[in-house]
């Protein structure tokens, strides 16, 4: 007996280790939401490119776009223009549209759109970098101030990423000669860039800009200037105006290297400028739409990938264990009697069409009905194949009666009658009459309400949205629920009902 015990509490420990580690796969790799009203940000990013088309010329435009899949799933890519020709090319890592026109005139007006989302977006892994540059030629000086710049720099660092960070701090300091030497009347953001790179560039550490933009509810924002290297493992990430390091969260790479953000032929006064809104989108409807997209996301590899028609009936049968479950409950540690396990499951089920008030009304008559037809026929003696075939038959009719009434008196819910089980109704009324005969009237009725509270808590568990969607979404949960049910398996502790009713003895030894 110990060793079939021990099997029992091994092979619920299986199941609730199994159910468990899907979930958590689930929700910790494939990002699958925990709830049905989980919102995920969505972030459209607006340019609009401005310039003034020469007369009789062609025009050519070219910009940098993000690339994708950096960091961001991208739902949406839009270039909006009238009259001109659009092409995307990458050029040294970076993706670059071009609008091309052969004939335009006055003002010009082209825009850029992107929506993307960080749900389901995969970290992507950055081609490695150089890690050594030839240093440039320096005299005069320019010569003397780097060299005095640098010493100090070497003394104080002991890798790339604290040189890098020591150079930014220097740089910084406005005051000092040799920085003010070399950056000459312009302190401008990018020009300190130039100078960092400069001094990286004679210590033999290659360096690029990166221009990023901040994911933030914006009009008007242009890219922040970052600077970043490869240090043999890693690209390292720096703000070249306070040395922050590492590339904050909000931030999208526009692209990378000095090259300009817009060029333009055949065109002047050009201007680029960047509005950036936060929408919110359902997490699970914005699965389905990447499904769409065949962008992977958890709807691949889970039930929303079956058919509609077969969804909704699996989000039905997914919840029959749990009702069963609640019903093992009531039965082992409440201890109130039903008509077995699976019949207040299947009135539950019943129930979805007539709803609860309907359906106990409906319950209680047509059993009711039933009753005293078996009654009767008990009375005469029948065996139990014909009789059960009369009790069928006038459960039909009075299901069909209570229908045509439900009807005229203008009640819809009378109507749903037609969707009850007959046979399941046709046993109730059957075993509530054997309980009947062999335990009484009063046991019969206490038995068959046990079975409509049963039904009804059952149907408010297994209609309940959240839950629904819970087990629906991540069906291991259901080898969990079947892990309890093995342990209640071997469960012969006292019900509530016992202890109850056992309370008076309890008292009565007291006194």
């Amino acid at each position: 007996m110990g060793s079939v015990k021990l099997q029992a509490r091994l092979l619920a420990v299986f199941l609730l280790l199994l159910g468990g580690g899907s979930i958590a796969y689930q929700l910790l790799v494939q990002n699958v939401p925990l709830s049905q009203d989980e919102k995920d940000p969505v972030w459209v990013v607006d340019s609009q490119v401005s310039f003034v088309a020469k007369a009789n010329k062609p025009v050519k435009v070219r910009m940098f776009v993000p690339p994708l899949g950096a960091g961001y799933t991208t739902l949406n890519e839009s270039f909006i223009s009238n009259n001109y020709g659009v092409n995307v090319n990458v050029d040294k890592g970076n993706r670059q549209v071009t609008w091309s026109s052969r004939r335009a005139e006055g003002n010009q007006y082209l825009y850029y759109r992107l929506m993307l989302t960080p749900r389901y977006a995969d970290v992507p892994e950055k081609d490695p970098g150089p890690q050594f540059r030839p240093a440039p030629t320096l005299d005069g000086p320019e010569k003397l101030a780097a060299d005095a710049l640098l010493e100090p720099i070497r003394q104080h660092s002991a890798d790339v990423e604290t040189f890098i960070s020591e150079t930014i701090k220097r740089v910084n300091e406005l005051e000092n000669d040799n920085v003010q030497l070399l950056l000459g009347s312009d302190v401008s953001p990018e020009n300190r860039a130039k100078v960092i790179d400069l001094l990286l560039a004679v210590a033999h550490i290659p360096a690029e800009p990166v221009h990023t933009l901040r994911l933030a509810e914006s009009q008007g924002q242009q890219p922040e200037l970052w600077l970043r290297s490869f240090n043999g493992k890693e690209w390292l990430y720096f703000n070249p105006l306070n040395g922050q390091q590492g590339l904050p969260d909000d931030r999208l790479v526009w692209w990378s290297g000095p090259g300009p953000l817009l060029n333009i032929e055949g065109g002047k006064s050009a201007d680029v400028s960047f509005s950036v809104h936060e929408n919110e989108m359902s997490a699970l409807q914005l699965a389905q739409s990447l499904r769409l997209k065949d962008v992977s996301s958890f709807i691949d590899f889970s039930l929303y990938e079956l058919p509609l028609p077969a969804q909704q009936l699996y989000r039905i049968l997914v919840m029959i264990p749990v009702g069963v479950l609640l019903v093992l409950f009531i039965r082992s540690l409440i201890g109130m009697e039903t008509l077995g396990t699976f019949t207040p499951v299947l009135i539950a089920l019943a129930f979805r069409e007539t709803q609860v008030v309907w359906g106990g009304l409906l319950f209680t008559s047509i059993t009711a009905i039933g009753l005293s037809v078996r009654s009767y026929l008990e009375h005469l003696k029948l065996q139990l194949l014909p009789r059960l075939s009369v009790v069928l038959t006038f459960v039909v009719i009075a299901m069909a009666l209570i229908s045509l009434l439900g009807y005229k008196l203008g009640i819809g819910s009378g109507l749903s009658v037609a969707l009850f089980p007959m046979v399941i109704l046709t046993m109730v009324i059957e075993r509530t009459s054997i309980v009947w005969e062999e335990r009484g009237g009063t046991q019969s009725l206490k038995v068959a309400l046990g079975t409509l509270v049963a039904a009804i808590f059952c149907h408010l568990l297994m209609v309940w949205q959240p839950l629904v969607y819970f087990v629906f979404t991540f069906p291991g949960v259901l080898l969990c629920l079947a892990a309890i049910m093995v342990l209640m398996g071997h469960y012969r502790g006292y019900r509530l009902t016992e202890l109850l009713r056992f309370r008076a003895m309890v008292d009565g030894d007291k006194h």
